[in-house]
């Protein structure tokens, strides 16, 4: 092992000399406590580190050991369910060996090394198989098979496979390479985390990712496969948003990574996803879910670590064919990482002081989402969704992380503060917000639901920006100048504002509300406006129009539960035939 000593330390940033023939990215321990960190800037034989552990302690002279490696994950079963550091070391395995504090320089495997799979062969031997395809399968939990795939880079025959209870070391299958080599496949591979994994070929995101939150799902909609990003001001929502994602939304496997949060944050999520209930399969939600814990009181050189470590993990699962949901709160951190590390190189900045390349390191971080045709003989299609909360100061939208990240996303939800102080949930500003995949999903939407989401949902579109321009004029001359027409229209606005933007996100009811409801509750408040506008136009009075019992039904659709919402579409009937139907 290659040893050089430490010349500098300035917080995370350690130089050292005598680093001759590391290259950039390797994995080195620094210090006799041989604390993780990686190089990041190369000069002669001087290495600039970033140490992904508190420095104190070390100083010029200290021993540095290159590992010849660069830092990579383990993959194989045992993931699923894990919280992890931003190293994917295994935090309940951490708390077992040091207690409840992480002691600097302990090491754990991402995933146990001991523990015994069934191994189920889905090829017999004697079959070709080619880099992608799968070998056997194992019952990673009650909801997730994990698939055994053909190694990278190795393509044949295969020579041996069994079935039988094996640890991730112990070797499953032989494969014979046309060159004659065997090589050997254990349930247990690697993979660089900074390094995107290979695919067939990327598709155009052409289906919904469906989250049970109205204002996204209906107005504002993020495709498998597809990028989105929360910008908001403090205490605006981004967090909660963001964890009702990882609860509902529509992908086989979730990846939550909290990069430079709050540690109560964290650890609400850590005692609440145990507990709760997957909606699709009924079962726990962790029996989907990986959680990288990485709170603002860590080191920071580990924030970028944890953003690598996760995307990476989500690729794994997507090569398997799975539809992976990948929850990032928030990049704003990871960039505030990057620009104390550029800080310290000594690095020319750039605007507000943020590294050069700011805009590429975010934009290689979305660009390893989408939907794609996995590698294999099978062609498996399955997506990878990023979606990223993004923590402007001030909740200035001006600032080089949002602007960074909105020129790469196609989703954009911007949080409002006014709105959350109302308890405005979720504080979605309908009137910046926007969608680039609105028209690319509409008809997979249309088929799904009944048949014009996309005219609806612009429909409903102008009623709300019918209302900002009244509002303009309300607060200027006063309610009471405006034609019965406009106070209507003011009037159905908060219903829909009121009605059906808001969500509980503590209701066990309303909490997640599935795309049929979403559409009879959008077309119940639309209809009934259309129907009130004609009534108005034949001398009817407004008053008598407000107090209808379907206005009153429509106050109280989002708590009817699931079981019940034919009440929904009847009583959405009943408007159609009460009052669009002379």
């Amino acid at each position: 092992m290659k040893e050089g000593k430490v010349v500098k330390v300035s917080g995370p940033l350690v130089v050292a000399d005598g680093m001759e023939g590391v290259e950039m990215y390797e994995l080195v321990r620094v210090g006799e406590q041989q604390l993780i960190g990686e190089v990041i800037e190369l000069r002669g034989t001087t290495a600039s580190l970033q140490v992904y552990e508190a420095t104190e302690g070390i100083g010029p002279g200290a021993p540095v050991y290159a590992t010849g490696s660069p830092l990579v994950v383990q993959l194989g079963p045992g993931l699923i369910g894990s919280i992890y550091d931003g190293i994917q070391r295994p935090l309940n395995v951490i708390q077992e060996k040091a207690g409840d504090y992480i002691d600097r320089g302990i090491q754990a495997d991402g995933i146990d090394h001991a523990k015994k799979w069934r191994f189920t062969p889905t090829v017999a031997a004697g079959a070709e198989v080619q880099t992608g395809d799968v070998l056997g399968e194992v019952k990673e939990t009650p909801i997730i098979l994990h698939r055994i795939m053909t190694p990278h880079g190795v393509a044949g025959k295969v020579a041996h496979i069994e079935e039988g209870d094996f640890t991730v070391e112990e070797v499953v299958a032989q494969i014979t390479t046309e060159t004659g080599e065997t090589v050997d496949v254990t349930m247990m591979s690697t993979w660089e985390v900074r390094k995107g994994r290979p695919y067939q070929k990327k598709l155009p995101p052409n289906r919904p990712l469906t989250t049970g939150q109205r204002t996204i799902d209906t107005f504002f909609p993020i495709a498998k496969g597809g990028t989105a990003s929360i910008p908001g001001p403090f205490g605006s929502g981004k967090t909660v948003v963001q964890h009702q994602l990882a609860k509902w939304a529509d992908a086989s496997v979730i990846i939550f990574i909290g990069c430079g949060e709050r540690g109560n944050e964290m650890t609400d999520v850590l005692y609440e996803f145990p507990e709760l209930v997957d909606p699709q399969t009924g079962r726990p939600l962790m029996e989907r879910t990986i959680l990288i814990a990485n709170t603002s009181n860590m080191p920071v050189a580990a924030r970028e670590a944890s953003v690598y470590t996760g995307i990476t993990l989500a690729e794994y699962y997507r090569d398997m064919g799975y539809d992976v949901a990948l929850m990032a709160d928030s990049t704003s951190r990871w960039a505030e990482a990057m620009r104390e590390i550029s800080g310290r190189l000594e690095e020319m900045p750039g605007e507000e002081g943020y590294p050069a390349y700011l805009a590429s390191r975010l934009a290689s971080f979305y660009e390893r989402a989408g939907r794609i045709v996995c590698l294999g003989s099978e062609g498996k299609e399955a997506t990878l969704s990023v979606i990223g909360a993004v923590s402007p100061p001030g909740g200035d939208l001006s600032e080089p992380v949002a602007q960074n990240t909105m020129r790469i996303v196609k989703v954009f939800w911007g949080l409002d503060a006014n709105l959350a102080y109302q308890r405005h949930f979720p504080a979605i500003n309908w009137l910046n917000s926007y969608s680039l995949y609105t028209d690319q999903i509409a008809e997979f939407i249309e088929n799904k639901v009944e048949g014009n989401w996309l005219e609806r949902r612009n429909e409903a579109m102008k009623l709300l920006n019918e209302n900002e321009e009244l509002q303009e004029i309300v607060s200027l001359v006063g309610a009471e100048a405006l034609t019965a027409d406009q106070q209507l229209t003011l009037r159905m606005a908060r219903s829909m504002i009121e009605d059906f933007l808001m969500q509980d996100a503590f209701s066990d009811i309303d909490s997640y509300c599935s795309s049929e409801k979403q559409y009879m509750m959008l077309c119940m408040i639309l209809d009934f406006y259309r129907g009130a506008r004609e009534r108005l136009h034949k001398g009817e009075d407004l008053q008598t129009i407000l107090q209808s019992e379907h206005l009153e039904f429509i106050g109280k659709a989002r708590y009817v539960p699931q079981e019940e919402i034919e009440t929904i579409r009847q009583t959405w009937i009943r408007i159609q035939e009460d009052w669009l139907v002379e």
